[in-house]
């Protein structure tokens, strides 16, 4: 399948939107589950026809979109750094992951059985955050490099949200994943900046 640069633009949006619903978590306790469901909707599709069926539709990113339009735009007055920060970490993380089989295939298999209480309990329920998260867990935060997530203890040490977070990052790591797939890289962001903005603009 060839790809776009309208399909980076969406892809890039994912993982920005990932990384916002993490902040907006850790910092509030509070997230919007119209621009959750998305990211969560995305790791379950894993051979998708093109890059809107991954998000349910490019209109599902609108958070990513708008996050990721003032980071090409370099508006620091409407971002947070730590969105920034969590992005590009999702994107570094990811390619070691593209690096071992053994734990994508683990992943693979356990996102399987993930999916089988999608169906009895329904996609944002506690069980499937938390099975979600324990894959995050298991797999992906066994690596040297993690997120590291600043934000309020009082919502960060709470069981429910702590959940929620491991499973907004691993649907970053499936939109970073999506994201190389499509050619991009983390120098994507400095190099390519206006060809982005354009894809962006075509969503």
């Amino acid at each position: 399948m060839r790809y776009s640069t309208k399909d980076q633009a969406a892809a890039l949006s994912g993982v920005f939107q990932a990384a916002e619903l993490v902040d907006k978590l850790a910092r509030t306790g509070q997230l919007s589950e119209e621009a959750l469901t998305p990211s969560i909707h995305s790791i379950f599709v894993t051979s998708p026809g093109d890059v809107s069926e991954v998000y349910g539709g490019f209109d599902k990113l609108m958070m990513g979109r708008k996050t990721l339009d003032s980071v090409l735009s370099r508006d620091s007055s409407a971002i947070q750094g730590d969105v920034i920060r969590y992005a590009l970490a999702l994107i570094h993380i990811e390619k070691k992951l593209s690096r071992n089989p053994k734990m994508l295939n683990t992943i693979g298999q356990r996102l399987g059985r993930t999916k089988e209480q999608v169906e009895h309990f329904g996609m944002l329920h506690e069980n499937v955050m938390s099975s979600l998260a324990s894959i995050y867990l298991d797999t992906i935060s066994t690596f040297r490099t993690r997120v590291q997530v600043a934000g309020d203890m009082r919502y960060l040490q709470n069981p429910v949200n702590a959940n929620r977070i491991r499973a907004i990052l691993l649907a970053g790591i499936r939109s970073a994943t999506l994201w190389r797939q499509c050619g991009g890289s983390r120098w994507h962001l400095f190099i390519s900046r206006k060809k982005l903005q354009d894809g962006l603009n075509s969503l």
